[in-house]
This record gives C-alpha cells, sequence and structure tokens, in this order.
C-alpha cells in the first residue's frame, strides 16, 4: 500500500492569492461561455482538476494553472507577451548582478585549542 506525503500546511496569504486565482479563472471561464468540460478538454486535464483549481486547492500543478491562465486570457505578471518578456529580461539582468547561490553561516567558529 503507498504511503500517503505528509500534510503540508499554507499561509493564509498563499491560501487567499489561490483562491483569488482561482475565482478569477472561473469567472473568466463563464465569462467566454466555456463550460468545464469544453475547458478542461481543451487544456488537456480533467473537469476534477478544473474544479480543484478555480477552487483554490494548493495542490495542483503550476504549469496548469498558467495554462489554463494563457487560455482564458487571465493576466499574471504582464499584460502581453511583449512586457512580459521585457520583464523577463529585467529580473534575469538583475539576477546577473546577484550571487548564483546563498550560503548560511554555520554559526560561529571555535577557534580556542
Amino acid at each position: 500500500m503507498a504511503r500517503s506525503p505528509p500534510l503540508r500546511s499554507y499561509s493564509r496569504y498563499s491560501l487567499q492569492a489561490l483562491r483569488l486565482l482561482g475565482a478569477s479563472l472561473r469567472a473568466a471561464r463563464i465569462e467566454k461561455g466555456l463550460g468545464v468540460q469544453t475547458l478542461a478538454e481543451r487544456a488537456g486535464i480533467s473537469r476534477d482538476l478544473l474544479y480543484r483549481i478555480e477552487k483554490g486547492d494548493p495542490r495542483c500543478g503550476i504549469g496548469v494553472v498558467f495554462e489554463l491562465a494563457a487560455i482564458l486570457g487571465v493576466p499574471l505578471f504582464e499584460p502581453g507577451l511583449d512586457a512580459l518578456r521585457q520583464r523577463g529580461r529585467e529580473v534575469q539582468a538583475r539576477l546577473v548582478l546577484l550571487p548564483r547561490a546563498v550560503h548560511v553561516g554555520r554559526g560561529e567558529v571555535k577557534d580556542d585549542f
């Protein structure tokens, strides 16, 4: 018998943001006159997964959620592809200036032999 993964807790902020995103996707679907089955087929997912995303379930794959947003025209970062690419270039320019990794100190060095 397979073991179930341990329960994961999420911050109230994350849960509220997920509910907002799910509700935004549902509203866009309804405004566009798309049924659950139609959108699920178009996205290549099950109706059950679509319902879970619309309810804000944090265990849904982020790629699927982003694809639904793209299909429905729900902006997540920038309103257009060109603006999104520009924002991506800006973030990459910032990353070039930052260290490649963050090294956490191991505590105080004991050098009193």
